[in-house]
């Protein structure tokens, strides 16, 4: 069954951004703190020498490599390390549900971890039934808008990867421009246009001191507004920070002088990243025909 739009969500703008542990490291969203359905998500800190199995039964699992030396997956191959999302393209593995795989950490290593529920009856028959992994060599890289409001794309999971519910992409947003703009959602089932998708923004930045910023709000007649009330948040985000996308729009800028990225984790009833704009601030697309991208583009290449 598709969902007709995101469940009602009344989190207090607090509950929408989680710092990290006392590492530095760890988060942890998942369902029930989130308030939706299908996404779980964290972030953990494998030390040199340690193993974690990954998958289940009723669940599907991708890990990314955040930052750190080589991850070895048991008979599948080896995650290539880079010292940060700065330094390399991203690798990952992907583990249907009813797999498990363990991991084996070479140094310490910082790994993001993604979940979403696939029970025999919901998933689809061209999900994969075998683990995989998912090379640099792999990765689609996207230079998205233009002027300050280029950024880097690089697609890990995308909605042609055989996964049931889970997308994967990580962003990079040059020193002083606009990502994920103009602002979107994807809170309604209103195909082509948009679909229902719970997200997670991630983020890491080059100078570990620096932060950006990043706004979570409901236009006034959505009807996530009218099914939870109004919303409008406004984050100084950090180095290890993880904000809750529920539903409503939410566009990012990274501060003068400081490159910023984010990963983010998606999961939701179909495979695409259909979303609507702002109305009020859509118009800028029809200018960037007229613009450059940022010559900085992109930050990570191959």
């Amino acid at each position: 069954m598709i969902a007709a739009a995101s469940p009602p969500n009344r989190l207090p703008p607090d509950r929408l951004l989680v710092r990290p542990g006392p590492d530095g490291v760890s988060v942890s969203v998942d369902p029930s703190s989130a308030g939706w359905r299908y996404l779980s998500f964290e972030i953990r800190r494998l030390r040199a020498g340690s193993s974690t199995a990954l998958g289940g039964e009723d669940a599907e699992t991708a890990v990314v490599l955040l930052a750190g030396g080589d991850l070895e997956v048991a008979r599948l191959g080896t995650l290539a390390g880079r010292p940060s999302p700065f330094d390399g393209l991203p690798s990952a593995a992907y583990v249907p549900a009813g797999c498990t795989v363990t991991i084996e950490a070479a140094t310490d290593c910082d790994v993001a971890i993604a979940r979403a529920p696939s029970s025999p009856a919901s998933r689809p028959r061209d999900v994969a039934t075998e683990p995989a992994l998912i090379s640099g060599a792999e990765i689609g890289i996207e230079v998205r808008g233009a002027g300050n409001a280029s950024r880097q794309i690089n697609h890990i999971v995308k909605p042609e990867f055989p996964a049931h519910r889970l997308l994967l992409v990580e962003v990079f947003t040059p020193s002083g421009n606009w990502s994920s703009w103009p602002p979107h959602k994807h809170d309604v089932d209103d195909m082509p246009t948009e679909a229902v998708l719970e997200e997670v923004y991630a983020y890491r930045f080059r100078r570990p001191q620096a932060w950006g910023i990043q706004r979570i709000y409901r236009r006034p007649e959505s009807p996530a507004a009218e099914a939870s009330g109004p919303r409008d948040a406004l984050f100084a985000v950090q180095h290890g920070d993880v904000a809750i996308v529920t539903d409503g729009y939410h566009p990012f800028t990274a501060t003068h002088g400081d490159d910023a990225y984010y990963l983010n984790a998606l999961a939701g009833d179909r495979r695409t990243m259909a979303c609507s704009f702002d109305p009020d601030l859509d118009w800028v697309r029809e200018t960037w025909p007229t613009m450059a991208p940022d010559p900085r583009l992109p930050l990570v290449a191959r």
